[in-house]
């Protein structure tokens, strides 16, 4: 992640090698994300690289787009405990408050995460940046009971949805 934000003429002058090494891990552990991305420069606009990334989630195919949903590690979940998710991540989480639970709350999480995952055999996604304890878990109970075609289509805009913070905080306007 580049220490302040990039223009987006330097952007557009990366090799690919190196748009990737800035930008392979806005979705997480998914760096063909990116690397589908670059291939779409130059880019007018910040938007237009958020747009980008987007195509290349969308272009692809069903088993990858399932990767890369499995890809993503269950809130306040294993991974997330031994650190074993993307700095951002643990930073947006933390942001939410997920890393200050009680031990109610831990246990609420992991209870909901366990039914979601076997509902929908993805992991909840969502957008936790500017989210509460609370917004999530109304999410969580929201979408657990949706159809797992449906969900599938709902990860896919959370992760766009994380993907575009995470370009809007790495690129300026």
């Amino acid at each position: 992640m580049p220490e302040s934000p990039l223009s987006l003429e330097a952007v557009n002058a990366m090799d690919a090698a190196a748009f990737v090494a800035a930008f392979g891990d806005v979705a997480e552990h998914a760096p063909w994300v990116a690397a589908e991305a670059a291939g779409r420069r130059p880019f007018a606009t910040r938007e237009a690289m958020v747009d980008a990334f987007a195509a290349a989630i969308a272009d692809a195919d069903p088993e990858r787009q399932k990767a890369l949903l499995l890809a993503h590690p269950d809130l306040t979940g294993k991974a997330a405990i031994a650190g074993d998710i993307g700095a951002e991540s643990a930073k947006e989480q933390a942001a939410a408050g997920l890393d200050t639970l009680t031990p109610e709350e831990f246990a609420r999480f992991t209870e909901m995460n366990a039914a979601y995952r076997a509902r929908h055999g993805i992991p909840f996604i969502y957008a936790v940046s500017g989210a509460t304890k609370a917004d999530i878990l109304a999410a969580f109970q929201a979408r657990l009971d949706s159809s797992p075609e449906a969900e599938f289509g709902h990860a896919i805009a959370e992760v766009e949805r994380i993907v575009q913070r995470r370009i809007e905080h790495r690129v300026r306007p």
